[in-house]
């Protein structure tokens, strides 16, 4: 690929020398350049999208859907929420925004859950929600309001006009006080804060250091779990159909979350292969020889409970 447009750029400039340089041949070199650009450096262009357009009709917007619609019991004003949002935001540099920064806006919308339906999770989003909406009583951050009116935006403030900035934002590895990276914490702080009963964390078992003490579970949900409060931690290990099979309940770094769990007096229980998580997967790729294998296993266990 690199050759082929090594040899596009070469035409290009050979056109450039035999032409009259005229106007048209600059605009074909531009566009070709910016297109081979496109296609090496996607990851780069990506990293300067700012803040979400629309942010304000979208978080105020969703707002109103969630105390409408999903809980109607809340009582909040979305338009007060906003207001402390932005106030944390757009008054700062776009590296600048602390947790304590966000603190109003979070005083604003307290939530509760009901006991035995934390999820949590780590790079295993997409089969997450599948599992929770299949298993109804499963609460995950997301749920919350604070969740469900931030999740997938993105937004940062700017130094020279106060305002958000809609060109560029910093990755979130970019600084520690990234003003994304600063709110999901402290919602993540309190999702943990308020876990009680029997809660489950859905790991995945395809990578190298499924439990990772420096992502969001590991840094903040983790150390803020009560054992006064929860019950069990219900592990939940799961693979890729397709492998790789790296780590497991008695492999790698899910050995070490078990053992820090002992040392906090945690109780806990670890699964390796959980049918309904399976069957998920199996839903989306059914071709998969795992699958075949599971599908017999269940239609045998029927047969047998049959007779």
């Amino acid at each position: 690929m690199h050759e082929h447009l090594a040899s596009i750029v070469r035409i290009n400039e050979a056109v450039l020398v035999t032409s009259s340089k005229t106007s048209v041949t600059f605009v074909m070199i531009n566009v070709t350049m910016w297109f081979i650009m496109l296609l090496l450096c996607p990851s780069q262009l990506r990293a300067q999208l700012g803040t979400t357009p629309n942010i304000k009709h979208i978080v105020v917007g969703r707002c109103h859907s969630y105390i409408t619609l999903i809980d109607p019991s809340l009582r909040y004003d979305c338009e007060e929420i906003w207001r402390h949002f932005e106030e944390a935001v757009v008054h700062q540099s776009s590296c600048n925004v602390t947790v304590e920064d966000y603190h109003q806006m979070f005083y604003l919308m307290p939530q509760t859950w009901p006991c035995d339906g934390f999820l949590f999770w780590s790079k295993t989003r997409t089969l997450m929600h599948s599992y929770a909406a299949v298993v109804r009583h499963f609460w995950t951050l997301e749920d919350t309001l604070v969740g469900f009116m931030f999740n997938d935006l993105i937004w940062c403030g700017q130094d020279e006009d106060p305002g958000f900035d809609f060109n560029s934002c910093p990755k979130w590895s970019a600084c520690r006080t990234h003003p994304v990276y600063s709110l999901w914490r402290q919602a993540s702080q309190n999702f943990a804060e308020m876990a009680c009963g029997n809660i489950t964390v859905l790991l995945n078992g395809s990578i190298v250091n499924a439990f990772n003490r420096k992502s969001m579970f590991g840094s903040v949900e983790l150390d803020n779990l009560n054992p006064q409060r929860v019950d069990y931690v219900n592990i939940k290990v799961v693979t890729n159909l397709e492998g790789p099979y790296i780590e497991s309940c008695s492999q790698g770094s899910i050995v070490d979350l078990i053992q820090i769990l002992q040392s906090r007096g945690f109780r806990w229980t670890c699964t390796d292969n959980d049918e309904t998580l399976m069957i998920l997967q199996c839903i989306q790729d059914p071709k998969q020889p795992s699958c075949q294998t599971c599908a017999n296993s269940l239609l045998h266990r029927k047969s047998l409970t049959s007779n």
